[in-house]
């Protein structure tokens, strides 16, 4: 069975950048609250007439000028976004025809901050599996389209961004044994409304916002993450001091620092995208390894355990060795 390697990654955010001050002007916060609760400074939104293909495009182009790949040859293209265009046509399909991409096969997915775990592991699969060479995995979110402005203790939560990495066939790979889960039990407690009137017997509010009740999410976060932290460890017969990086899904610094205490992994060696970026949810941990990369922090040879997790409930994770 070929290996799967990730060969290249970009990131795009769109223009327009959006402090905290902000939020004082529209609902009842202060930058100081903000700060203390969440850790994030600013994040950025999209235009009206930006949408999530704009950013997914603009990420592989990013990617593409920072390693001089070519997507030409890709055989599938995968996007992780909870925010496509419309329904259909998918953002991938979107994707596949703006950089003519030639007859990859394409599909969204729909995992919310997992994604792009989702992705690199389903990569991974085809990869070993024989049926794909190289794989486009993309996450593009714009939340501020779906981001309730009444809601003060979320709407300063969410941005718009995306990542796009390049996962190919290789005799020797640097994606490692990966997991991918779900409680769907949670349902209610994170969602985007849609078209029925219930969730497990709880009404729906049909405004097509974020809900989320942020005390359940932040608890099963903490305690399902820690355990799939260590889980990852043991699949990969790996010690924790061994571990170089762990990149978790950037939703609240509140929530790192807790699964870094529950876990005993230092939170300086823990990378996020949040306090420039917000909570993007799939696209937050590409952000955050580009932002790392940028700032020199991870090198050649490095080990990065990957850990994303959001509505659905769902989480996935996997390790890396950069390349």
């Amino acid at each position: 069975m070929a290996e799967a390697r990730i060969t290249a990654i970009g990131m795009a955010v769109p223009e327009t950048k959006i402090t905290n001050r902000y939020f004082e002007k529209i609902v009842d916060t202060t930058e100081e609250w903000i700060v203390s609760r969440t850790g994030i400074q600013e994040r950025y939104h999209a235009r009206p007439d930006e949408y999530s293909s704009d950013l997914a495009v603009r990420a592989v182009e990013d990617m593409i000028r920072r390693y001089g790949v070519s997507v030409k040859d890709v055989d599938l293209v995968i996007v992780s976004t909870v925010t496509p265009d419309q329904p259909m046509p998918s953002v991938a399909c979107r994707l596949q025809y703006r950089l003519d991409m030639g007859p990859a096969g394409a599909f969204d997915l729909y995992a919310a901050c997992a994604g792009m775990m989702y992705g690199i592991n389903l990569a991974k699969g085809v990869i070993a599996a024989g049926s794909h060479r190289k794989v486009l995995v993309v996450a593009s979110e714009t939340l501020s389209k779906v981001t309730d402005f009444t809601d003060r203790t979320s709407c300063v939560l969410f941005g718009d961004g995306a990542g796009a990495m390049l996962i190919e066939a290789a005799e020797k790979g640097n994606v490692g044994f990966g997991i991918t889960g779900s409680d769907g039990s949670g349902g209610a407690d994170l969602y985007i409304s849609g078209y029925a009137d219930f969730i497990d017997g709880q009404p729906v509010t049909h405004n097509r916002k974020i809900v989320q009740n942020g005390r359940k999410v932040f608890k099963w976060a903490v305690n399902t993450m820690s355990e799939m932290f260590e889980k990852l460890l043991a699949q990969n017969d790996l010690k924790k001091e061994e571990l170089s990086w762990f990149v978790p899904h950037s939703a609240n610094l509140r929530i790192l620092e807790a699964i870094c205490a529950e876990t005993g992994f230092p939170l300086d060696r823990t990378l996020e995208s949040l306090v420039n970026y917000g909570n993007t949810s799939s696209a937050s941990i590409p952000l955050a390894i580009c932002q790392a990369l940028d700032q020199s922090r991870i090198k050649s040879g490095d080990t990065l355990l990957l850990l994303g997790f959001g509505g659905g409930l769902t989480y996935s994770g996997t390790l890396i060795r950069w390349m």
